[in-house]
């Protein structure tokens, strides 16, 4: 029998669709540059910047602002804590999605 009380146990933060698709991808790599998190998230850059900054206050996501030549770039990456929450995060999500197909 499917337990719908396990989506309660999911980290909302990481669980908002946006927020989700920069965990994902951040967590396939060390660190990934704006323009690619532009790109591979199709996410306009008012919210990417805005979802990058509500991980950043979780704890997350670690931004680092730099220059390539004379232009600014800036990256993000996992810290610690956050490849620890989406690792929990995917662990709650597989334990409800085999629930589910009981």
């Amino acid at each position: 029998m499917p337990d719908y009380q396990l989506p309660r146990r999911f980290d909302p933060l990481i669980h908002q669709p946006a927020r989700l698709a920069i965990m994902a991808l951040l967590a396939g790599c060390v660190s990934a540059d704006f323009s690619y998190l532009l790109e591979a998230t199709d996410i306009d850059k008012g919210s990417l910047s805005k979802h990058l900054s509500k991980l950043e206050e979780a704890g997350y996501v670690q931004i680092t602002k730099s220059f390539k030549g004379k232009y600014p770039n800036t990256s993000a990456a996992l810290t610690a804590n956050g490849r620890k929450a989406f690792k929990q995060y995917r662990k709650h999500y597989q334990e409800f999605a085999r629930t589910m197909s009981d």
